[in-house]
């Protein structure tokens, strides 16, 4: 079956133009106006991913964002304008998996599609390695599920990927390309702001201090999980 992307804009030269290239590359295409509209073909729909914009009248995508993220991991690809870089930092934030910069060409919109999905089906595909335990840590490959101190990680499919590759490789200091490409891909192994934030993200939801702390930086290489 044609994976089924969801293509949300107020600008309706845009839909038109992600949604022809999309379909002539074999995609099931569904386009929202609004955010309202996007809310309800979601649930209606259940697309294989999201192209949101950010800046629309009305529910932002950004809330539209926070909404889908309460229910789901369904990915998300948000456009952003060249001058909203705390947009894409707050879009990474609350969940979204990438984000492309207007104006893009059609190379670069189908590069950024064909990768997010690749990411998916790679995360669907890493089942089968059963319970991996690094200290009050527990990651349950199969399960898609992390456990701190007995309590469940709320994590989204990326943040469990970044967390499980860096439990597989415990005490190692792993850098920061090896880390993008695994978890985001090739395309991505320059990115390190993606890492910056994620990790981000896991410290926050593992409660690290001072005196309780499992992600450690090891500045202008990479990152390391210790138990």
């Amino acid at each position: 079956m044609a994976e089924r992307i969801l293509i949300v804009d107020d600008e309706e030269p845009l839909r038109r133009f992600i949604g022809r290239n999309l379909s002539a590359r074999g995609y099931e295409v569904l386009t929202a106006q609004d955010g309202w509209e996007a809310l309800r073909l979601f649930e209606q729909s259940a697309p294989d991913l999201i192209i949101l914009d950010i800046l629309m009248p009305g529910l932002s995508g950004l809330e539209v964002l926070k909404r889908i993220r309460q229910v789901s991991l369904v990915p998300i690809l948000v456009l952003t304008a060249l001058d909203q870089e705390a947009d894409k930092i707050t879009a990474l934030d609350l969940g979204a998996d990438d984000y492309l910069t207007k104006p893009f060409g059609v190379g670069e919109l189908l590069a950024r599609v064909r990768a997010t999905l690749r990411r998916v089906r790679w995360s669907e595909g890493t089942g089968g390695a059963g319970i991996l335990r690094i200290g009050d840590l527990e990651l349950d490959a199969d399960q898609r599920r992390a456990w701190h101190r007995g309590e469940m990680l709320r994590l989204t499919g990326k943040e469990f990927d970044l967390l499980y590759l860096l439990a597989r490789h415990a005490g190692r200091n792993l850098p920061h390309r090896f880390l993008l490409q695994r978890v985001w891909g090739p395309e991505y192994q320059d990115e390190v702001e993606y890492l910056r934030v994620y990790i981000g993200r896991l410290r926050r939801k593992l409660e690290e201090t001072n005196d309780h702390r499992h992600l450690f930086t090891e500045p202008g290489f990479g990152y390391r999980l210790e138990a």
